[in-house]
């Protein structure tokens, strides 16, 4: 599970979440959602992110924003 969250630290250190086995899959589902791929969809997931996520600032601000809200 979650085999892309390696390239999420800087996201999730700028969110302030901490990633831990009892929020890893609401944190993933999160994630899944943001980009529109079905749950559980990981090499999917980590293509996306890779396209439209990491190199778009906007988009970086608008997935920190969503996991705030999502991971409380």
């Amino acid at each position: 599970m979650s085999c892309y969250f390696r390239r999420l630290k800087d996201i999730f250190a700028e969110a302030g979440i901490e990633v831990t086995p009892a929020n890893k899959k609401q944190i993933d589902r999160a994630v899944h959602q943001f980009v529109g791929i079905n749950y559980k969809d990981c090499p999917a997931t980590g293509r996306k992110l890779k396209e439209a996520v990491l190199t778009n600032e906007k988009k970086r601000r608008e997935l920190i924003s969503k996991l705030k809200t999502a991971v409380k």
